[in-house]
């Protein structure tokens, strides 16, 4: 999912606090050239939108700086959150062009309803929900799905039985624990009530 961000570059001189007072949010670019990085500027209505749609390290922007003016694609590297107000107050962004791939975090989306819940009562446990993978900026995958309905009690699933999409590579490793099936989970009262029809 490729978005596009509108900024300009930041004034020099300009303080931080009286940016945000007049709409416009604090950013910097890394990574276009080298060890270079470009101070910015964003509306704080374009930054509402844009983390309405976008996540950090996940999302391919399409970031158009339009009095340098520079246009690529770049990810939110980093969002900086105001303590008290709740309100974003720095933005980092990274760009990807010609840095081969690059490292983000995907959301992994559980899908089906597994035999063992639904006909055994047994309980679904999501060990992880989001994972670590290398791929190309074009390549960035907006989620990965992971079917789950064919499991039963005691069954689990690792990373290695995750089909990845084609140029996505896991970060983690192979035999790291994903999603199980755990037996049904019983009260201690359903215990009691077991024990005393027992003797």
């Amino acid at each position: 999912m490729a978005l596009t961000v509108e900024c300009q570059k930041r004034p020099e001189g300009s303080k931080p606090r009286a940016l945000r007072r007049s709409g416009e949010i604090p950013a910097n670019l890394y990574g276009h050239k080298g060890t270079e990085s470009i101070s910015l500027t964003i509306n704080a209505k374009t930054v509402e939108r844009l983390l309405k749609r976008a996540s950090v390290n996940n999302t391919l922007i399409d970031l158009n700086i339009t009095d340098i003016p520079w246009r690529g694609k770049a990810l939110l590297r980093e969002l900086q959150i105001h303590p008290a107000k709740g309100t974003p107050y720095h933005l980092s962004f990274f760009a990807v062009a010609g840095h081969g791939d690059t490292t983000v975090g995907v959301r992994l989306r559980f899908v089906g309803n597994a035999v063992g819940v639904k006909q055994d009562g047994g309980v679904l446990d999501t060990v992880i929900s989001e994972l670590q993978v290398s791929c190309a900026p074009e390549n960035i995958p907006d989620v990965i799905e992971i079917d789950v309905s064919n499991l039963q009690i005691g069954d689990s699933l690792s990373i290695s039985d995750i089909p990845f999409p084609e140029g996505v590579t896991p970060l983690a490793e192979l035999e790291r624990l994903v999603v199980s099936v755990l037996p049904p989970q019983i009260s201690a009262a359903d215990a009691e009530a077991e024990t005393a029809t027992a003797s």
